[in-house]
């Protein structure tokens, strides 16, 4: 029997009436995504807050217009420029209509896979739509980058704003402009547009009148079957964390256990996610005894929760379990992202307390200082944190989904608006891919701990200034001398890498500053079987800027994870028999991964 799956299929015919069936599907199906989307606001369910945002943004760019409007000699060349654009690509236009080569005004990016259809350069009208878009974006950006009477503030909120609007009008997005969707919309009568609207009122739907966009397929994705299944238990619980302490894999392992803690904007298992991926199951291989941190997904009962409290029942309490579990009262630490910060924090408020609790601390992409924190800084200023505070006060927490779309806006074209048009314009689902489901597992947030952050950290800075107070200690990272591996990604939008370096300079310990290819989390997550991207070594951490410190730094192929467990042996060597789980004293709750990383937002 012939296998039809690998059979040549014919490619369909167009039918007319085909497709205006189709057609008044497809608006159907639209209809109930405007239901779906309305519906939660008219119960009163979701209060649209998009009026203040839309005013953000207005004030904004309205400070670049003024600046240029402000002198007819600046606004007159500003529109020379434009109109120059304009005309070079009409003339090139006209060119290839005559049949003569013509040089393009403006090419796209070869990284740009909007335009990677051969059509947007062989078809003329695509072309032109193409470069009219491209000149256009160019103009609206250099608008903001030569106003150089804009606080630097105001100029990055101005160029993240103008990037989504470009972004999000890019002609790729359109039915009509886009000759690959065009092309599908065609020969499949529209029956792409069928199933994309269907799955966009599911996706409004399940996001409760927000759009919830799938970036996977949830199919063979489950946490404790298919990811997050390094064998281990939870040993302790309380209101904030449930740790999980993991099975050891070898007869011997080192004295000193690890206690990771992960940022809780997002679930632990990043670090546990299909066993060939996971980091937690190498460093049990590596003969570490392991105990990581699963934060609760908090609802409105825990908002009042502070960071003091996550310092508390977090690192705090777990050092005090692990000590009764493995009789060490000392613990090698990893704090990534967020949970980084929490962790210097803990770090500098055990030294002012003089606790020797920790013998090492590793960072992943965490920051201490926020000088240069890079695109997130947009969203932090006194008027955009008090809204958010207010915002906050109703519910008691931030909902998981807006700090996801904050995240997501950061690189918007490739984890927005290239599944929109994958998924609503070509109806295509998209594949199961574990990393981007847990990308889509957001967390919630208590309203106190999150303004603490925002306000101590993004705002007025003071972990690094040595102004921050926690627990009515006054921190101080120099006095944190335990010795230190900080980690950062070069391609890292969330923890930029040049932020990292400059955060190094405080702590009063021996730094080792590593630098690793990709981003913030390709970066991190990166077995060594994968034998994917590289990583850099140089001593010199002290006034360097990242461009001068990567020329001197020597680079090494693959993963940065041996280079980490050799530094970690290198701390403290000695190895005892391998532990199991829990004591007399901590008998198991459950098994790994819990049910707290379970809760969905």
């Amino acid at each position: 029997m012939m296998d039809v799956s690998t059979e040549a299929r014919p490619e369909k015919k167009f039918d007319a009436e085909t497709f205006a069936m189709n057609i008044a599907r497809a608006l159907e199906s639209g209809g109930k995504a405007l239901a779906a989307y309305l519906k939660p606001r008219e119960n009163g369910e979701v209060k649209d807050k998009s009026s203040e945002e839309v005013a953000e943004v207005v004030k904004t760019l309205t400070s670049v217009a003024e600046y240029w409007l402000s002198d007819n000699e600046r606004a007159s060349d500003v529109q020379t420029r434009m109109a120059k654009g304009y005309l070079d690509l009409w003339g090139a236009a006209m060119r290839r209509l005559a049949g003569e080569e013509a040089m393009p005004a403006i090419s796209p990016s070869p990284r740009d896979k909007r335009f990677a259809d051969p059509e947007w350069k062989s078809n003329q009208f695509f072309d032109f739509m193409m470069q009219a878009y491209l000149l256009t974006t160019q103009w609206a950006q250099d608008l903001v980058r030569n106003a150089d009477g804009l606080d630097p503030h105001t100029r990055q909120k101005a160029e993240f704003y103008i990037q989504q609007i470009t972004n999000a009008l890019a002609p790729s997005n359109f039915v009509l402009t886009n000759p690959e969707v065009l092309r599908e919309t065609l020969s499949q009568n529209g029956d792409n547009l069928v199933r994309g609207m269907k799955m966009l009122a599911e996706d409004i739907e399940a996001g409760k009148g927000i759009l919830r966009i799938r970036q996977s397929d949830p199919a063979n994705l489950a946490v404790g079957v298919n990811m997050a299944t390094t064998p281990g238990k939870v040993i302790y619980q309380n209101d904030l964390i449930q740790l999980i302490q993991y099975e050891p894999a070898t007869e011997k392992v080192l004295r000193t256990p690890l206690l990771i803690v992960p940022p809780w904007i997002n679930k632990f298992y990043i670090l546990d996610l299909r066993p060939e991926k996971s980091f937690i199951k190498w460093c049990v291989d590596q003969g570490v005894t392991v105990f990581v941190i699963s934060w609760v997904n908090p609802d409105k009962s825990l908002g009042s929760k502070t960071w003091e409290d996550y310092m508390k029942e977090g690192p705090l309490a777990a050092m005090d379990v692990i000590e009764k579990a493995t009789g060490e009262m000392k613990v090698h630490t990893m704090g990534y992202c967020v949970g980084g910060t929490l962790l210097a924090t803990t770090l500098a408020w055990l030294a002012e307390k003089r606790r020797q609790r920790v013998t090492s601390a590793s960072f992943l992409a965490a920051q201490v200082d926020f000088t240069h924190a890079g695109d997130l800084l947009v969203f932090v200023d006194e008027g955009q944190i008090s809204a958010l505070e207010r915002d906050m006060q109703e519910s008691g927490v931030l909902e998981g989904s807006k700090m996801a779309m904050a995240f997501n806006m950061l690189r918007s074209n490739d984890l927005i608006w290239s599944y929109v048009v994958s998924n609503y314009l070509k109806g295509k689902p998209p594949a199961a891919f574990d990393l981007l489901h847990w990308n889509s597992d957001a967390t919630r947030m208590p309203a106190a701990n999150h303004s603490y952050y925002l306000r101590n950290c993004y705002l007025e800075n003071r972990l690094s200034s040595g102004s921050m107070v926690l627990d009515n200690t006054l921190l101080d990272l120099s006095k944190v001398k335990v010795p230190v591996y900080n980690l950062a990604t070069r391609e890292d939008h969330i923890a930029p890498a040049d932020s990292v370096l400059y955060g190094s300079q405080f702590f009063g310990g021996p730094v080792k500053y590593v630098l690793s290819g990709s981003g913030h989390i390709a970066g991190v997550v990166n077995p060594p079987a994968g034998g994917k991207y590289q990583y850099w070594l140089n001593d010199n951490i002290k006034d360097v800027s990242l461009a001068d410190w990567i020329k001197a730094a020597e680079e090494h192929k693959g993963s940065w994870w041996p280079n980490w467990r050799e530094w970690l042996g290198g701390i403290d060597p000695e190895e005892v028999p391998a532990r199991k789980p829990g004591s007399d004293e901590l008998p198991p709750i459950e098994d790994a991964p819990g049910s707290y990383v379970r809760v969905r937002a």
